[in-house]
């Protein structure tokens, strides 16, 4: 599949916020549904506009996104129909290589991207009990390894 990163417009916030709730829905089955409906506003209305936005496209499309501050990933999402086509690995090694981003922080609970960021070399460094909204999801604080 054909894909390339492009910029995030700010019109386009509606379909990455649909994005990010059809990729949560698919890899964060720790989550109870009023917790999705509790960031779904927030990252529509908040969180985009606090980072450094990047997107991979597919013949216009968005399908997948990235978030980047002070060298943080802060959020990467794929759509789950394109999961498994180098989407995300795609979006981290630009994040890595041109955003110069070596830390991410994961939900411990998200296996599969523990996992993920662990084979692309990052490794745990720290653990938060609670996420940063208090909530009972530890936090994985991980840095890419030199």
């Amino acid at each position: 599949m054909a894909f390339h990163i492009d910029m995030i417009n700010k019109p386009e916030y509606g379909t990455v916020a649909d994005l990010w709730e059809a990729s949560v829905r698919a890899t964060h089955h720790f989550l109870k549904e009023e917790d999705i409906t509790y960031f779904k506003p927030l990252i529509l209305n908040t969180y985009l506009d606090a980072v450094e936005l990047r997107c991979a496209r597919n013949n216009g499309v968005i399908i997948g996104f990235l978030g980047v501050s002070a060298q943080n990933l802060e959020m990467l999402f794929v759509h789950p129909h394109h999961r498994g086509n180098k989407v995300g690995k795609t979006l981290l090694n630009y994040a890595i290589e041109v955003m110069e981003v070596f830390k991410v922080d994961v939900n411990e609970q998200n296996e599969q991207a523990v996992g993920f960021y662990k084979h692309c070399g990052f490794e745990i460094v720290n653990r938060s009990e609670l996420d940063a909204f208090g909530k009972p999801y530890p936090i994985l604080h991980m840095v890419l390894r030199k």
